[in-house]
């Protein structure tokens, strides 16, 4: 299965303008064949504290974007947008994987990034999912989650590409590499990890968007800090594949 990963600079606060601004990059992706579009943590956005006035409904405009979009080139699209549920007090930063027969599968944010404070103002979701597309399954993470393991381990058998949408600061990138690394080893899955670049009114982005196969290798990046599109393949016999040739998850204890 194909995969572009749109490494963007993202607009302040400031939904329709990167709407405007990631159409035509989406329509490039599904002109060469893409089956599936990965766009970066809070896409629409940018990580932003100022969830009262950014957060949206469950099909607010970022999320009926991605439907659209995903409908109209007939491929799956995902990113993540702060939503809120009217009964919830606080919003969630929702993974949203949206699919072309108007499919629209969610994960919530487990772990919000607390030395940035985002754990005062979204709230934690409570559990992983796995979306099976075209034989392949697929487990959403959301930046920060990156950090701990055990967002990834409770699911390994069950997955063979984990998505991590992110907005993973510059001053940081060598963690950012090392994780998403250290993810597809431990798990022996294919990691795609998308990074946005540019910078907000705090921070700096290098993006460093990458596809790490089964055994820890790179097998596809993007330069970084420039906007830029990566192509890779997901192959799930790969993955079985290199299970069986290193049957380490038949020694793990939980």
């Amino acid at each position: 299965m194909q995969i572009a990963a749109i490494q963007h600079d993202i607009v302040w606060e400031d939904p329709q303008a990167n709407h405007t601004r990631l159409t035509p990059l989406i329509a490039q992706a599904a002109e060469i064949g893409t089956e599936m579009v990965v766009l970066t943590e809070m896409y629409a956005t940018g990580f932003s504290m100022n969830s009262e006035a950014i957060a949206e409904p469950p099909e607010g405009q970022s999320v009926t974007f991605l439907l659209a979009q995903a409908r109209k080139h007939g491929l799956w699209i995902a990113g993540s947008v702060p939503v809120r549920d009217k009964q919830e007090e606080k919003p969630v930063n929702r993974f949203v994987l949206a699919g072309p027969d108007g499919e629209n599968h969610h994960y919530d944010k487990r772990y919000p990034f607390s030395y940035a404070q985002e754990n005062e103002y979204y709230r934690a979701g409570d559990k992983a999912i796995t979306v099976p597309i075209n034989g392949i399954r697929y487990t959403p993470t959301v930046c920060y989650d990156l950090r701990f393991s055990d967002a990834y381990w409770p699911v390994a058998l069950d997955t063979d590409c984990y998505l991590v949408v992110a907005n993973w600061p510059e001053s940081r990138r060598h963690h950012w590499k090392t994780l998403l690394v250290a993810r597809a080893i431990e798990n022996q899955a294919y990691v795609v990890g998308v990074n946005r670049v540019g910078v907000d009114p705090n921070v700096s982005y290098s993006g460093d968007s990458l596809v790490i196969d089964p055994l820890g290798e790179i097998v596809a990046e993007c330069p970084p800090g420039m906007e830029a599109t990566l192509i890779a393949e997901i192959d799930p016999n790969k993955v079985a594949e290199t299970r069986e040739k290193f049957p380490f998850m038949n020694d793990r204890k939980s």
